[in-house]
């Protein structure tokens, strides 16, 4: 399998906690999810005047071109540079769209946030699910561009080098790790961090540490912003500490923030 990334793009993911892969899939498969999502829209796709709300989550999809989507080989050897062969899943869904629309009406969903991964005591409430140290079940955090994504369309707001301090509160969490309340109470107290913004093509995904803190933000372009935010699983367990072979990128990034 071909080598995707560079020693250079390694290293920003390392240090700034995300890489963007153009072109990781077509604008066919992403034109197919498009149609696929817009007959699930409870609005018109050519009449704005019916794009009353600014955000409408949309759920788990599993046909055809979601997972030809992120199931591709240039994903696949990128996966492999940053996680290690063998130690991630496959997707087998492309978890929830919070597609989001140009409206006078601001969403309530902007606030900074951790992507958690394992349940806590009421695996139904969301906000009971968890992050550790280890970021258990989670390998990487993704956002999929399927529609075009400028910085007028509610881009996802990345805190560039965040996974770095958010390492360092979790690493005094234990195994037991944080809730994604209590984490989100939390990254106002992290340092200041530049702000990037996952604008691109449809076809685009960054690839995101798991840790990276980010956030949404309004829509103030013209046309509905189509994104995913699939997390991809862990086979088994990441290695932080005492390995005699050596640390794969995602586990290096957080020795960062442990040593």
């Amino acid at each position: 399998m071909p080598v995707i990334l560079s020693k250079k793009e390694i290293e920003q993911f390392i240090h700034k906690g995300f890489v963007r892969i153009d072109h990781a899939f077509s604008q066919e498969i992403a034109d197919a999810v498009l149609n696929i999502l817009w007959n699930d829209l409870p609005c018109d796709r050519s009449d704005p005047s019916t794009w009353t709300d600014p955000v409408i989550r949309l759920g788990m999809y599993t046909q055809a071109p979601f997972m030809d989507s992120l199931n591709t080989k240039k994903l696949y050897s990128a996966f492999n540079q940053l996680i290690g062969e063998d130690k991630w899943i496959p997707c087998r869904s492309v978890g929830t769209f919070p597609v989001r629309f140009p409206c006078d009406k601001q969403p309530h969903d902007t606030g900074k946030h951790v992507d958690v991964s394992f349940p806590g005591k009421d695996p139904a409430n969301y906000f009971e699910w968890r992050a550790n140290i280890r970021s258990k079940g989670r390998a990487l955090l993704m956002l999929a561009l399927y529609s075009d994504v400028s910085e007028n369309d509610a881009p996802t707001v990345i805190y560039e080098g965040s996974h770095i301090d958010v390492a360092r509160l979790l690493v005094q969490a234990g195994d037991e790790g944080l809730s994604f309340m209590e984490l989100a109470g939390k990254l106002d107290e992290l340092p200041q961090r530049k702000q990037v913004y996952a604008t691109g093509k449809a076809g685009t995904v960054y690839l995101c540490h798991p840790f990276l803190v980010h956030s949404a933000q309004p829509h103030r372009g013209l046309t509905p912003k189509f994104m995913a935010q699939p997390p991809l699983l862990l086979r088994g367990e990441l290695t932080i500490s005492g390995s005699e072979t050596g640390y794969t990128p995602v586990e290096t990034a957080i020795r960062l923030g442990i040593d």
